[in-house]
């Protein structure tokens, strides 16, 4: 189970009418959205992975104190939500190390894992995954083996294993979820596609990966998602229709997809994972 921690105007969607040097105008909303789900995951006994933005760990030094005390992982989502792919390697550099070092100074733990903005690592920004090594991150979750206007890398690998670079730099990989129908790979139990999808479904999937392919299900969810009475804000009709559709739904339909499976943190799915096999990409 994994959080992305954000606020409801960071999404990438809404980069084109709420610049960055507007965010401190908006009223946040994100403590108690994220108090929502962590009230949620105690109730049922999950723990679970939140990946934060660095932007929002300044601002909100208890709220991610608070995450990693309730028992749950911390791990980095960047400093400024900006795609990877528009950063040149030393900016997004300069971004990883600094919200490393801000999540393990308030939390005093080591941050092992990274999710990129709107899983924004793709084949033509692989060079990422080389600083992510060099950083000392253990593990990533950017590459989503999917056709998206936005983000994915088509033709992906879906399960869990060991990227090894050209230059021989090493990191687990951990793709969100996919189904394979035939030939299509589709994306399914997280974001916008746990509100669109009938719950019925998303629970159909992860029975189908755990069972029938023996391999783990990633959900992903953002703090915004719980709630349905954020103020809207003015965008192209698809990003509205992207992250606001279905927001009413996502709180009964992640307590339904809790309660019937056993959900754990990314670094308890690494370790129960065994010898990983090794791909080597360019």
């Amino acid at each position: 189970m994994t959080v992305d921690v954000e606020e409801h105007y960071q999404v990438s969607g809404f980069e084109s009418t709420v610049r960055r040097d507007q965010w401190d105008a908006f009223p946040s909303r994100v403590e108690a959205n994220t108090s929502r789900l962590l009230d949620l995951f105690d109730e049922l006994d999950v723990k679970a992975t939140f990946f934060v933005l660095g932007w929002v760990a300044e601002r909100h030094r208890d709220l991610v104190r608070s995450i990693s005390e309730r028992g749950h992982e911390v791990a980095s989502h960047g400093y400024s939500h900006k795609l990877v792919y528009t950063q040149q390697p030393d900016e997004f550099r300069d971004e990883t190390v600094r919200s490393k070092a801000l999540l393990q100074e308030i939390t005093g733990r080591r941050v092992r894992g990274y999710r990129a903005a709107s899983f924004s690592i793709g084949r033509s920004n692989l060079w990422a995954l080389d600083v992510l090594a060099e950083e000392g991150f253990e593990y990533d979750s950017s590459l989503f083996p999917v056709v998206h206007d936005r983000y994915g890398i088509p033709g992906g690998r879906r399960d869990v294993h060991v990227v090894r670079r050209p230059g021989g730099a090493r990191i687990v990989e951990v793709p969100p979820s996919t189904i394979r129908f035939g030939k299509l790979v589709a994306p399914f139990g997280g974001g916008g596609y746990l509100r669109l999808f009938p719950a019925s479904l998303t629970r159909w999937g992860v029975g189908r990966l755990n069972g029938g392919e023996r391999m783990p299900a990633v959900v992903y969810v953002h703090p915004w998602e719980t709630d349905p009475d954020q103020p809207r804000v003015p965008a192209p009709w698809r990003s509205r229709f992207r992250h606001y559709v279905g927001l009413r739904t996502t709180m009964p339909k992640l307590r339904a997809l809790l309660s019937g499976f056993r959900f754990g943190t990314m670094s308890e799915l690494i370790e129960h994972s065994g010898g990983l096999s090794e791909e080597c990409i360019a």
